[in-house]
């Protein structure tokens, strides 16, 4: 299949980068490559893509896009997140085709994380 026009990379803002790694090694099993203190790629995750140091947030109330992840257990991965201290901002709903919930990293940065029914 052709890269041609696909999306390739995503960067996320991040105030802490190491509190980050930290976060979604543990609840994700992300795997990192440091390029500074200031940048970090993001291995083991389907879409390639790294988080930058910022104070700026992603967040859908601001306009962001929104970055949906999988589960194939909705509950254990909620369960992590908050365990990791992650803060869930909207709990599971049904959506057609399956359920979702939403989250907030540790760096307030908002995610999705979604199965199917």
């Amino acid at each position: 299949m052709s890269e041609h026009h696909k999306i390739n990379y995503v960067e996320i803002p991040a105030k802490d980068i190491k509190a980050t790694q930290k976060f979604f090694n543990s609840v994700f099993d992300w795997q990192f490559l440091d390029y500074g203190p200031a940048y970090c790629s993001i291995e083991n995750a389907s879409v390639d893509g790294g988080f930058y140091l910022s104070d700026k947030v992603a967040n859908t109330e601001n306009g962001s896009v929104l970055i949906v992840l999988y589960s194939d257990d909705l509950e254990a991965s909620m369960q992590k997140i908050v365990t990791h201290g992650g803060h869930i901002s909207k709990n599971i709903f049904s959506f057609p085709g399956g359920s979702r919930f939403h989250f907030n990293d540790t760096n307030g940065n908002e995610f999705a994380v979604w199965k199917h029914t």
